[in-house]
C-alpha cells in the first residue's frame, strides 16, 4: 500500500485559552497538498484566533502544528513565514506609505540570503539580490494587475486593489501555504467575481495549498473541496460543501436554531 502523502499543513489537537474564555478546543485539520479548503463559522467562533495559532501569532496551550512535515508550534511569526506558511489580514495590513511596489519587494526578504552588513554595505551580492526581487516583484503586480500601479503608495490604492497587493504580498514570500482571512471583505459583487478567478488562478500557477476564512457562503461553496465549521471554538462539521450545507449542527451555529425545532 503506498505511503500517504505529507500534507502541507497538519494542525492537531489545538488549544487555546484567553484567561477563563476557551478560544479553541481541540482543533484539528488537514490540508493536503494543494488543496483549497474553507473555514467558516458565526462571528465570534475562532476562525482568526485558528489562524493566529498556525502562523505563530498565539503560542497554543496543547497541540501541534506541523508545516509540510515540520513542526512549527509556537514559532516566531517571522521563522513560520520563512519555512513556507503566509498570510493575509480582515483588516488589511499593508504599509500604507510606501509604493506598492515596495509592499511586494519588502515581503521577498524573507527569502533573500544577504546580510543586514551587505545591504549597508551595498555589496554586490546585495544589489544582484534587489534587482532580482524587483523584477520577480513586477511580475506579481502584473498577475494582479496592478502592474502600473506600482509607484503609488499602497493606501491611496481602491479597496479591491488593496485586496489584491495583500494577496500579491503574501505569495512574494514563496509560501507552501497561503492562508486567507476573508479577502471578499468589503467588496462589491463584480470584485468578488474576479476573486474567484484569482484564487483558483493563484492556487494552479504557484501551487500553493489555500485555506481560506470566508462569511461569503456562496465564495467558499462555490470554490471550496471541503469545509471545516467552528462554532465556540470547536469544530462541529467537516465535509464537502453540500454535505456541510445539509448538516443540522451547521444550520443551527449559524440560525440558532435547529431545522427540527419548528416541527
Amino acid at each position: 500500500m503506498p505511503e500517504a502523502a505529507t500534507p502541507a499543513l497538519h494542525v492537531r489537537n489545538v488549544f487555546k485559552s484567553f484567561g477563563g474564555l476557551k478560544a479553541v478546543q481541540d482543533f484539528s485539520l488537514e490540508l493536503p497538498v494543494g488543496a483549497l479548503r474553507g473555514l467558516i463559522g458565526p462571528n465570534g467562533a475562532g476562525k482568526t484566533t485558528v489562524f493566529n495559532l498556525l502562523t505563530g501569532v498565539y503560542k497554543p496551550d496543547m497541540g501541534s502544528v506541523v508545516l509540510a512535515g515540520e513542526e512549527v508550534t509556537g514559532l516566531r511569526p517571522s521563522t513560520i513565514a520563512s519555512l513556507g506558511m503566509a498570510r493575509t489580514f480582515q483588516n488589511i495590513r499593508l504599509f500604507g506609505e510606501l509604493s506598492v511596489l515596495d509592499n511586494v519587494m519588502l515581503a521577498s526578504h524573507v527569502r533573500t540570503r544577504q546580510t543586514m552588513a551587505g545591504c549597508v554595505a551595498g555589496t554586490a551580492y546585495s544589489r544582484g539580490e534587489e534587482l532580482a526581487m524587483a523584477v520577480r516583484a513586477r511580475e506579481f503586480l502584473a498577475l494582479f494587475d496592478l502592474a502600473d500601479r506600482e509607484e503609488e503608495q499602497a493606501k491611496n490604492l481602491p479597496y479591491g486593489d488593496q485586496r489584491r497587493l495583500e494577496i500579491a504580498r503574501a505569495l512574494a514570500t514563496s509560501p507552501k501555504v497561503l492562508l486567507l482571512d476573508e479577502p471578499a471583505a468589503g467588496m462589491n459583487p463584480q470584485e468578488k467575481v474576479e476573486l474567484r478567478r484569482l484564487i483558483r488562478r493563484v492556487r494552479e500557477e504557484f501551487h500553493v495549498s489555500i485555506l481560506l476564512i470566508e462569511h461569503d457562503m456562496g465564495l467558499v461553496m462555490d470554490i471550496c473541496e471541503a469545509i471545516t465549521v467552528l462554532d465556540h471554538g470547536q469544530v462541529i462539521s467537516i465535509g464537502t460543501p453540500k454535505e456541510v450545507q445539509a448538516d443540522p449542527k451547521v444550520v443551527e451555529a449559524y440560525l440558532g436554531v435547529s431545522e427540527g425545532a419548528h416541527a
